[in-house]
Parts: C-alpha cells; sequence; structure tokens
C-alpha cells in the first residue's frame, strides 16, 4: 500500500496522503547500510534507511527484503519483529502539491552475509540513486546528512544477544597442548583454540568434549577433571553478518588420549580445518596466536601461583561420566 486517496482535513484544508513502508536497519563494523534519495525525491543530498513502500498484499517482511534488493543489490535476512515510527508533516511537497502528509513506517533490523558485494542500486527511475555503507559516527556528527528516521530507527537499534554454552578438553603431551585452527567460516579464523564446541540442548558438558574431541581430532578423550569455567563477553559481526552481543560460557576439562594415535580432522566442512600438539613455549611466546580459552586453560594447570594439579570437585554435575 502506498497511498490513501485525497480526504477534507478540517485542520489544514489539505488532501490527506499516508503511506505505509517497510525499511531495514542494517549495521555492521561501525558501518549503517543507507541509500542516498534521488533529485526528484530531494534537491540537496540526504540518505535514508533502505526500504520503501508496501505493495497491495504484500508482507511487511518481504516488502523491505524486496525494497533492499531493489536499492542496494544485497540479499538481507531480517528480524521477525519490528520497531513502528509515525510521522506527521503537514504542508509538505508531493507530486508537485501541498499534501498533509502521514508516514507509517515499519522498521526491521536487518543484516547481510559478510562477503556481500558492493552495494550498488538496481531498480532503474526509483527514488534512490546511491547506496553505500556509512560510518555510524557521520551520520550521529551530523557530516552525513540523513532524514530524522535514520537517527530514530540507530537510537532504538540494539544488537541481538546471544549466549552459547560450549564445553572444551586440555590435553597435554607432556611439553605439548592439543589445539585446533579454525576454518575459514569460523570466526576468528585461523587461529588455534583447544578441541570443543557448542553443548547440545540436553547434553552433559563432559559428554559434549568428548563427542567434540572425536569429531576435530579424530580420537578418544577421557575427561579427568574440571579445570573452571571461562566466559567471554563482546559485540561484533558474526560469519553470517549479523551483529550480536555474544556471551561464551566455556566449561574447560582436563582430558586424556591413548598415547601413539596422531589427531586428525574428522568433520568434513566445520569450522576446524587442522589439528596438532602444539609446543607450550610456542603459545607463551605469542608465535602461535590462539584464543583467550587456551590461555585461561593453561593457567590453570602451570601458572606458579596455583597448584599444578586442580582436581576441583564436580557440585553442579559437569562431568556425570556414567
Amino acid at each position: 500500500m502506498t497511498e490513501v486517496p485525497e480526504l477534507s482535513d478540517d485542520s489544514s484544508g489539505l488532501p490527506q496522503v499516508q503511506r505505509v513502508a517497510a525499511y531495514a536497519v542494517i549495521v555492521r563494523d561501525g558501518l549503517i547500510l543507507l541509500s542516498r534519495l534521488a533529485p526528484r525525491v530531494s534537491a540537496t543530498e540526504l540518505w535514508t534507511l533502505p526500504g520503501g513502500g508496501i505493495d497491495h498484499g504484500e508482507s511487511p517482511r518481504d516488502a523491505v527484503i524486496r525494497e533492499v534488493w531493489e536499492e542496494t543489490g544485497l540479499r538481507a535476512k531480517v528480524a521477525e519483529s519490528a520497531r513502528i515510527y509515525s510521522g506527521h508533516m503537514p504542508g509538505v511537497w508531493r507530486d508537485g502539491r501541498r499534501v498533509d502528509a502521514h508516514a507509517v513506517r515499519i522498521v526491521y533490523a536487518g543484516w547481510v552475509e559478510r562477503d556481500s558485494p558492493t552495494p550498488r542500486v538496481i531498480e532503474e527511475d526509483g527514488s534512490t540513486m546511491a547506496a553505500a555503507w556509512v560510518p555510524i559516527a557521520d551520520v550521529l556528527g551530523g557530516v552525513v546528512p540523513v532524514v530524522a528516521m535514520v537517527r530514530e530507527a540507530l537510537a532504538d537499534a540494539h544488537p541481538s544477544r546471544l549466549q552459547r554454552g560450549a564445553a572444551y578438553a586440555l590435553i597435554r603431551r607432556g611439553d605439548e597442548v592439543l589445539l585446533t585452527r579454525l576454518s575459514p567460516i569460523a570466526p576468528n579464523a585461523g587461529r588455534w583454540t583447544l578441541p570443543g564446541g557448542g553443548i547440545q540442548h540436553g547434553e552433559t558438558p563432559s559428554v559434549a568434549a568428548v563427542r567434540e574431541v572425536a569429531e576435530e581430532c579424530g580420537l578418544e578423550c577421557r575427561i579427568e577433571s574440571l579445570l573452571g569455567v571461562h566466559d567471554i563477553h563482546f559485540t561484533g559481526t558474526g560469519p553470517d553478518g549479523h551483529t550480536e552481543d555474544y556471551h561464551g560460557i566455556h566449561v574447560v576439562f582436563r582430558g586424556r588420549v591413548d598415547h601413539g594415535v596422531e589427531p586428525r580432522v574428522v568433520e568434513a566442512g566445520g569450522t576446524t580445518d587442522a589439528v596438532a600438539w602444539v609446543p607450550i613455549a610456542e603459545i607463551e611466546s605469542k608465535r602461535v596466536e590462539v584464543l583467550e580459552v587456551v590461555d585461561y586453560a593453561l593457567a590453570q594447570v602451570i601458572d606458579p601461583e596455583l597448584p599444578a594439579e586442580r582436581d576441583e570437585p564436580d557440585p553442579f554435575g559437569f562431568l556425570d561420566l556414567d
């Protein structure tokens, strides 16, 4: 739906025009995806959120995905819910006449894949003339002129919250530790971490650690004790381009594998592309780049201020090996 036919308005005497449209707030790495209005819409430079009028019978979510494609050439995904904004603009010019305009804007949080191409306008003779990733700081600082809706939407935009529980195993062989390398499809690609991964729904953490060691290293792991629980909290852009407020909770065990059996990656196409025994000295010297959970785990067993072996009790049932 784009317009409501003219109606009389006793307060202004102007024809009433109401427009319902859907838009997307797409942000990543300090940038926001914006569309520049064409000269026939704004004689001066003015940027807005990608989006536009909802066709008759079209769902708002379908409309915003279509509009983002037409105005930026990018395939967007949007959240299930949205915010509604209403703008009443009596006396504005529309299509060569002065009207009493009412804009109802349905604004979704959206995201695009990280490897998406440079944005460009697909639609010919539309309401926009350019598309670009614009620094949010330039929008808020007034360097880039935008419609009021952009600042309103940014003020209300909050990254989705994701909390992930994972289980890992610290497995040593003399002065070496078993590590896995993160593949290109994983966050922090190319860095090394402990074998482990997400705990499935209903799965005991120790069972998850054993399963992950088998998938990532091809080894049968025996869990010996709980080393501790590590966590990390940050806001960033995930592999799918979705900005997240991420909280990872990592249950870390001490594990053991049979001597003489060399590790190998079993799971194809996953988040692990290599596995190796890595000298602890290489980790301590920073010659091998590891995730924080590796440093945490090693500190539990080799920090001189801590006991060499920390066979902690298991009051919460993390082990539950039976």
